[in-house]
C-alpha cells in the first residue's frame, strides 16, 4: 500500500516568536491522532500553548525530545495519513534527554586581547547563536561582558532582542550589566539550595524569570511617575448589581468591573491619544489602535497580561466577552502568543485582592498603566445647589503610572481626570 507522509512543522506564533521549547508530548509514537487534536505542548518566551495535529493519521516519529528548542518552521513530527495506515512497528519513544551541546566556537572581538570561546558546558557559560555572536563582534562586546547580560531564552539563553535591548540601554545610560552574585552553597544531603539561617531557596520557574527580567528592564528604561484620583463608583456599582444575576443566567458568565474599566480607558485614550504611545530611541510612536492589556493573576501566583485588541471598536458587551474569554484561557494556559502581544496601554485591578491603591510598573514598551483599587464605602461631602451634605458613597482610588520621558504631569493628570469622569457618569440605565 502506498505510504503518505505528512511533515508537521512549528507554526508561526506571532511576529516576535522565532523558536519554541517542546515542554511535553501529548501523543506517543504509534498513537492515532485526529485532525485538530492537541499533539504537543510548547513554550515560547511569552506564553505556553499547544500545537494541534493538522491531519488525521498515525504519529510515527517525534523529531525532538522534550526540553528541546525548535525554530519556527522546523519539522518536529512525522504523521502517516490514512493512505499509509498500514505502517511498521513504530520506533522506540524518544526519552527525555538533554540537547546535544554545541561545538566549541571561537569568536574574535575587536579591541580584546585575544579570541574567546563561547560554549555551553559545566563552567556556566552559555551557547550563543551565530547571530548573537555576530552582533557582539560588530559592537565590540567582550566575552566577559556578554556573559553578564541577562538572557530571557531557554536556560537563560541570550536572544537577539536581549542583546539589542542591552545595547540600546548601554548607549543611552552608559550602564554595564550587574556583576553576578556569589554562588550559594548547595546542601549535598538534600540537593536544595540553602542560605544562612536554614532558609530554603527555591528556583524561579520560567514565567517568574521572564516577569523579573521584564520588571527590572522597565524600571531601568522609564522614569516612572504616578498620579492618583478618587472616583465615585455609585452608578457603576448600581448597574452591575442590577444586571449581574441576569447576565450570569443568560450568558453563563460573570459580570465583573474589569470590562467597565477597559471601556472607560479606551474612551479616555481616544480623548488623549498621546497616552497611547511607545518610545523608539528619540522617536515617539503614536499607536492608532487602542490595545489594552489586563493583568491576570494565575493560580501559581505568576502574572500574565492578555490584550483586549481594538477596545475602542467594541461595545461594552463585546469587551465583556473578550475579557472573560482571555481571563479564562489565561488561567488554564490556553493563551496563544497573539493574545498577549501588541498592547499599547495596560490595566491592573489591584482591588481584586482588597488593595486600595498602588503604583504598578509600566509594561514595556508601553508608556502608561492604569491601576484601580478596591471599591470601599466611605462618608464623603456631597456638594449641591442646596448646600453641602455628608453621604455614604462607594469610592475607588484610580492611578495612572506613566513614562515621564514622553508623558508629563499635565497630560497624565488630564487623562486621569477624564477616565474618572467616564466612570462617574456611567449610564446606569443602559441595557446589555
Amino acid at each position: 500500500m502506498k505510504m503518505a507522509n505528512f511533515d508537521v512543522v512549528v507554526p508561526k506564533l506571532g511576529e516576535s516568536v522565532i523558536e519554541v521549547t517542546i515542554t511535553r508530548w501529548l501523543k506517543n509514537e504509534g498513537d492515532t491522532v485526529q485532525e485538530d487534536e492537541p499533539l504537543v505542548e510548547i513554550a515560547t518566551d511569552k506564553v505556553d500553548t499547544e500545537i494541534s495535529s493538522p491531519v488525521t493519521g498515525i504519529l510515527v516519529k517525534k523529531n525532538f525530545a522534550e526540553g528541546t528548542l525548535v525554530p519556527i518552521g522546523k519539522v518536529f513530527a512525522l504523521i502517516k495519513t490514512p493512505d499509509g495506515i498500514n505502517v511498521p512497528d513504530p520506533p522506540p519513544v524518544i526519552e527525555k534527554t538533554s540537547v546535544a551541546k554545541p561545538p566549541f566556537v571561537s569568536v574574535e572581538i575587536p579591541g580584546s586581547p585575544a579570541s574567546f570561546s563561547v560554549h555551553d558546558d559545566s563552567s556556566g557559560t552559555r551557547f550563543y547563536s551565530p547571530l548573537v555572536r555576530s552582533i557582539a563582534q560588530q559592537e565590540g562586546i567582550t566575552f566577559k561582558e556578554l556573559e553578564l547580560i541577562t538572557g530571557t531564552g531557554k536556560n537563560d539563553r541570550l536572544t537577539k532582542q536581549d542583546l539589542l535591548n542591552y545595547l540600546k540601554n548601554r548607549e543611552a545610560t552608559g550602564s554595564q550589566p550587574p556583576m553576578p552574585a556569589p554562588p550559594i552553597a548547595v546542601s549535598p544531603e538534600t540537593q536544595q539550595q540553602v542560605v544562612p539561617g536554614n532558609d530554603t531557596m527555591i528556583e524561579m520557574d520560567r514565567i517568574r524569570q521572564l516577569i523579573a527580567n521584564h520588571m527590572v528592564k522597565s524600571v531601568q528604561t522609564s522614569p516612572h511617575v504616578t498620579s492618583f484620583m478618587e472616583a465615585d463608583m455609585s452608578k457603576v456599582v448600581a448597574w452591575r448589581e442590577k444586571n449581574k444575576d441576569k447576565f450570569q443566567k443568560r450568558e453563563n458568565e460573570k459580570l465583573t468591573f474589569t470590562p467597565i474599566f477597559i471601556d472607560a480607558i479606551a474612551k479616555a485614550v481616544m480623548d488623549f491619544p498621546m497616552m497611547n504611545v511607545s518610545v523608539d530611541n528619540t522617536k515617539i510612536i503614536v499607536h492608532k489602535n487602542i490595545n489594552i492589556g489586563m493583568a491576570v493573576a494565575l493560580p501559581n501566583f505568576n502574572l500574565i497580561v492578555p490584550v483586549v485588541h481594538n477596545a475602542h471598536q467594541k461595545n461594552l458587551l463585546g469587551i465583556i466577552k473578550t475579557v472573560n474569554d482571555l481571563a479564562a484561557r489565561a488561567r488554564v494556559s490556553k493563551l496563544v502568543p497573539d493574545d498577549i502581544s501588541g498592547g499599547s496601554i495596560s490595566l491592573t485591578n489591584l482591588g481584586s485582592f482588597g488593595t486600595i491603591m498602588g503604583t504598578p510598573i509600566i509594561n514595556q514598551p508601553q508608556c502608561a498603566i492604569v491601576a484601580v483599587g478596591a471599591i470601599k464605602k466611605r462618608p464623603v461631602v456631597v456638594e449641591s445647589p442646596d448646600g453641602d451634605s455628608i453621604a455614604i458613597r462607594p469610592l475607588m482610588i484610580v492611578s495612572v503610572t506613566y513614562d515621564h520621558r514622553v508623558i508629563d504631569g499635565a497630560l497624565g493628570g488630564q487623562f486621569l481626570a477624564r477616565l474618572v469622569h467616564y466612570l462617574e457618569t456611567f449610564d446606569a440605565n443602559q441595557a446589555i
